[in-house]
């Protein structure tokens, strides 16, 4: 394989400069800061894991409505990078903002945690579209998986260094407070987040756009009601969107709310600290490796074997007891997790018509947004009506099996090529 490009690799980068925030904030120090607060303030832990899990469905379900309208502005001439901007701006500056919100007001720290999530998830729709201005068909799998195994790697160090502050201020070793720790990792992150998107910012640009016409948010609705009524074009598509729907459903919720469970379950701070460190650093050569099987096995069988070590992690969590327990499920996720997300990224890159890149991409966001509304509200429902949050994992099940069944009528990646042409011959201009 050629060396990467300085697009693909400023591209990758931002993987790079996100995880940051996907580890710190989704995953490890501001849940348990959280949870901090809500125990503080007297809330039960699976009533604050179930607040967690409404509250990110509620930013899920914002972000679901708007992708498809910005995905389909953002395919005019100039503006991807502009939308890019924007929402990445929303997600540096509310991140920064969680260091002056008092530690014992779980209520606005919610807030201020839609705030950055938002930003956060805005930016990777925009993101992910970029993939088609930076890359060919052929190397997507490989760019993407390499992108997120950047990531991982990325997001590690200043993870490690949260750590490290925050277990020497637990045990008294620096005269810092366990609160004051926890603000300098969320400091950490935007600052490591922003200073490694400017490659992005520097060399990426939008190679493939439609024109600007009069009207735009007008013209955008057009073309937005034209792609829904060539829907059945697009077969493929869409049916790949509706398994991804499922899967990437319960992939999502456990990343997102397997600090909150592990808290419940009673295993220490620390203990899940290093936990989700060692998850990051197994992490990123398995997502390297999903991309080299994809290339040798086909994608789809990759995300088959992603999909069926998830089945097995939703079984294994019911039965769930221990902190050795806990590191082998960790594992099994970070065997899958970047791979699966990896994978699908390129899978869909390959369907979609570079040219309406961003309206699609909106579609990919639509249906995996409202998917992670789903999965939050089913652990937080079945955690609350069983007062157990092993009992909420456990029904994650159900969306892998629908998934995984989904995807055996898509296509292969030995047939996207020759689909997704054909798929543009059918389909009239949508300008």
């Amino acid at each position: 394989m050629k060396p990467y490009s300085k697009e693909e690799r400023s591209w990758m980068y931002y993987d790079w400069a996100n995880s940051a925030y996907s580890i710190i904030i989704t995953t490890a120090v501001f849940p348990l800061f959280y949870k901090a607060a809500a125990t503080n303030a007297g809330i039960r832990p699976a009533d604050s894991t179930a607040y967690l899990g409404y509250t990110l469905a509620i930013t899920t379900f914002i972000l679901a409505l708007l992708g498809p309208i910005l995905g389909t502005i953002a395919d005019y001439k100039g503006l991807k990078k502009r939308f890019f901007t924007f929402f990445f701006s929303m997600g540096i500056l509310s991140t920064a903002a969680l260091v002056f919100i008092p530690s014992d007001d779980w209520m606005l720290l919610l807030i201020f945690y839609t705030l950055t999530a938002l930003g956060f998830n805005g930016s990777i729709v925009f993101y992910d579209a970029f993939i088609v201005d930076v890359t060919t068909e052929a190397r997507m799998n490989n760019v993407s998986a390499r992108g997120f195994a950047l990531g991982y790697v990325g997001g590690t160090i200043p993870f490690l260094l949260a750590i490290a502050i925050i277990v020497l201020a637990q045990n008294e070793w620096i005269p810092l407070s366990v609160v004051a720790a926890s603000r300098i990792a969320f400091l950490l992150t935007a600052v490591w987040w922003g200073l490694f998107a400017i490659p992005l910012f520097r060399n990426v640009k939008q190679l493939y756009y439609v024109e600007r016409e009069p009207r735009l948010i007008r013209a955008s609705f057009k073309r937005l009601g034209n792609t829904f009524k060539q829907i059945r074009a697009y077969k493929s598509l869409f049916l790949f969107l509706f398994a991804y729907f499922f899967f990437i459903d319960g992939v999502g919720t456990i990343i997102s709310l397997a600090t909150a469970y592990g808290t419940d379950l009673g295993i220490s701070s620390t203990s899940l600290l290093i936990i989700l460190f060692i998850n990051q650093v197994v992490a990123a050569p398995c997502a390297i490796l999903y991309g080299k099987l994809a290339e040798k096995y086909t994608g789809k069988v990759m995300l088959y074997v992603g999909i069926i070590i998830y089945i097995f992690v939703c079984i294994y969590a019911y039965f769930l007891r221990t902190t050795l327990d806990f590191w082998i499920i960790a594992m099994l996720v970070s065997s899958s997790q970047g791979g699966i997300q990896a994978i699908s990224r390129a899978y869909f890159a390959k369907l979609v018509p570079k040219h309406n890149a961003n309206e699609f991409f909106g579609f990919y966001s639509i249906f995996g947004k409202f998917a992670s509304v789903l999965g939050p509200l089913l652990v937080g429902i079945t955690a609350q009506v069983t007062g157990n949050t092993s009992s909420g994992v456990f029904s994650l099940i159900f969306l892998f099996l629908i998934g995984m069944i989904l995807l055996a009528y898509v296509p292969s990646d030995k047939k996207l090529g020759a689909t997704s042409m054909s798929d543009e011959k059918k389909v009239e201009p949508l300008t």
